[in-house]
C-alpha cells in the first residue's frame, strides 16, 4: 500500500485551492477524524480528547451520522466540529460528478457543515470547483497517522504523527472499525506528546 505520510509540496500545489495545513502564530495543531461516528471508536476518542482538553474535527460519513445520531451529538455537545464525508465513502475519481454531488447533498441532511473532506483524498478539480461554488471549504491534511493501515503497528502511526507534524498540521486520524485497535493506543500517546511540548490542539474553523 503506498501513500504519503507527510504530503509534498508538489501534491499541495495540484490542488492549492484546497486546505492542506493553517497558518497559525501559537503552537496549535489540528487533529481530525474520518468515517464515523463509529460506536466503540468514536466514545474511547472524545473520552481520550476530553482528558487532554484537545478539541478536534470530525468528518462523518452521512449514513453512519443516522445510524448513531446520539455519538453525533455528542461530537458537537463537548465542542468539536464536523465535516462532510459524503454520505456512502464514495472515491471521486470511480464516480460521476452528479453521484458524487449527489451523495455529498444526502450526507448534508445529517451533517451541517462548511467543511467538506474527499474520502481517500481523491476528488477531482472539476469536483473541487463545483463544492468551493457552493461555499464548501476542501480540507486535505498535512500528515497521515497511517491507522488503517494493517501492516503497520500503533508505535508506528504514533511515530509517523510525531515526527512529521509541526505547528498548523492538519493529522488525519480514523474513528473506525479497522483503525480502532491502533489508534487507542496511538492517540493518547500523540496527545501526550505534543501536549508536554506545549501544543494545544483545536477544531478547524
Amino acid at each position: 500500500m503506498f501513500y504519503f505520510v507527510k504530503t509534498p509540496w508538489f501534491v499541495k500545489k495540484m490542488y492549492s485551492n484546497c486546505v492542506w495545513d493553517i497558518d497559525v502564530k501559537e503552537k496549535t495543531l489540528f487533529l481530525t477524524f474520518d468515517d464515523g461516528p463509529h460506536p466503540e471508536a468514536t466514545p474511547f476518542i472524545l473520552d481520550t480528547l476530553k482528558k487532554y482538553g484537545a478539541k478536534a474535527t470530525f468528518f462523518c460519513i452521512g449514513k453512519n451520522v443516522a445510524l448513531y445520531p446520539d455519538i453525533y451529538k455528542r461530537i458537537l455537545l463537548e465542542g468539536h466540529r464536523v465535516g462532510n464525508h459524503t454520505h456512502n465513502h464514495l472515491n471521486g475519481w470511480k464516480v460521476s460528478d452528479e453521484e458524487y454531488f449527489s451523495n455529498i447533498n444526502e450526507a448534508a441532511k445529517y451533517i451541517h457543515s462548511d467543511l467538506f473532506r474527499p474520502p481517500y483524498g481523491r476528488i477531482t478539480k472539476f469536483q473541487v470547483a463545483g463544492l468551493s461554488k457552493i461555499n464548501y471549504k476542501i480540507i486535505m491534511w498535512d500528515v497521515l497517522s497511517a491507522d488503517f493501515d494493517q501492516e503497520i503497528t500503533s508505535e508506528k502511526c504514533a511515530k509517523n504523527v510525531e515526527k512529521n507534524t509541526h505547528k498548523g498540521s492538519i493529522i488525519v486520524c480514523h474513528d473506525s472499525e479497522k483503525a480502532f485497535s491502533k489508534i487507542k493506543e496511538a492517540l493518547p500517546r500523540i496527545l501526550n506528546y505534543f501536549s508536554n511540548r506545549g501544543f494545544k490542539f483545536d477544531v478547524i474553523r
